[in-house]
């Protein structure tokens, strides 16, 4: 039966529109600072007006993951917590709950290596003054670090501290949560291939249209170079080094923001950790914890969970995978 040429012309009119937006579709890149860190996107949109839309979505995202859990921000949920919570039950946000929640599940998994309440004593450093505690003052602060004394009730949504003078720093799981809450709008928004960083934390979302990501591992003492570089897709990838924050101290050794919450001072082992996942939240904390931890209890940690791999680099420069990465699983 021949087809009304008002079919045709119908069929042949919605098929130019498939071929103008795929011609117009293209990649979108935007950056910006927050959370005191650099901020970036790129994701496959079909114009700019909808990617840049998506952008400030996005970035929204990390502007309120930043008031609700900064240390640094006197107005914030977490600096309300840090005031009251010895005092008091304290109500939280359901995204300040989620996040202290993880942090007490990677604590628990890590023996304590990841430690949010390693503030008690990190409150004391100063990396841009170039200032370090005594150790009288740290052995004071080491009386308040113990994650079991931060008690969360999920009925309730309120958190409670055990220890006078306890005090919480979610530096080191925030990030991951933020990149988490981006590419969930994202795919939201129904974007299937994109990349969003923060600082250390990484989250790909498919594959870059055909090819897999190329995700480089800094090389811990050149900012220029790559120790290694993955290709990956869907993963969620977080390094944490002792090259962001530190300074050298009068003897020569180097201060950073890494602190052992059994001894209140800069870990020494290892350089970077770098682990990969399927949530930023995940890595962003266990990087933290395998740094503490060391190359050998470390890649043990990882190479004991499901669906984790990282590539350690020690203190000597040597490089160290786990066993997912090295067999090609």
């Amino acid at each position: 039966m021949p087809v009304p040429i008002l079919s045709k012309c119908l069929t042949l009119f919605l098929a130019g529109l498939v071929v103008a937006t795929t011609a117009r579709a293209e990649w979108f890149r935007f950056s910006d600072s927050a959370m005191t860190t650099p901020v970036s996107l790129e994701l496959w949109a079909e114009d700019g007006q909808r990617a840049e839309a998506l952008w400030r979505s996005v970035f929204a995202e990390f502007t309120a993951v930043d008031r609700m859990m900064s240390r640094y921000r006197e107005d914030s949920e977490l600096s309300r917590v840090n005031r009251e919570a010895a005092e008091r039950e304290v109500r939280v946000s359901k995204p300040l709950f989620e996040v202290l929640a993880r942090a007490g599940d990677i604590a628990r998994l890590s023996g304590g290596a990841f430690d949010v309440s390693f503030a008690s004593v990190g409150h004391l450093y100063d990396f841009r003054a170039g200032h370090q505690p005594g150790q009288d003052e740290v052995r004071e602060g080491l009386t308040r670090v113990n994650y079991r004394d931060v008690s969360l009730d999920e009925g309730s949504g309120t958190v409670r501290f055990g220890n006078p003078g306890l005090m919480l720093d979610l530096g080191g799981i925030a990030k991951g949560y933020a990149v988490d809450q981006g590419i969930e709008v994202l795919r939201q928004a129904g974007i299937e291939h994109a990349r969003l960083s923060a600082g250390g934390d990484m989250r790909l979302l498919g594959d870059r249209r055909g090819r897999p990501w190329m995700v480089g591992v800094r090389d811990p003492r050149h900012r220029e170079r790559q120790a290694v570089v993955i290709p990956l897709e869907d993963t969620a990838i977080s390094t944490s080094g002792d090259y962001e924050r530190f300074f050298i101290d009068d003897t020569g050794q180097r201060v950073h923001h890494i602190l052992s919450p059994a001894t209140g001072r800069p870990v020494g082992e290892v350089q970077s950790v770098t682990i990969l996942g399927d949530d930023a939240v995940t890595t962003d904390a266990l990087s933290t914890a395998v740094f503490v931890l060391g190359a050998e209890q470390g890649l043990a940690l990882i190479d004991s969970l499901d669906g984790i791999d990282g590539v350690v680099i020690d203190g000597k420069r040597r490089m160290h995978y786990s066993r997912g990465l090295m067999s090609g699983e």
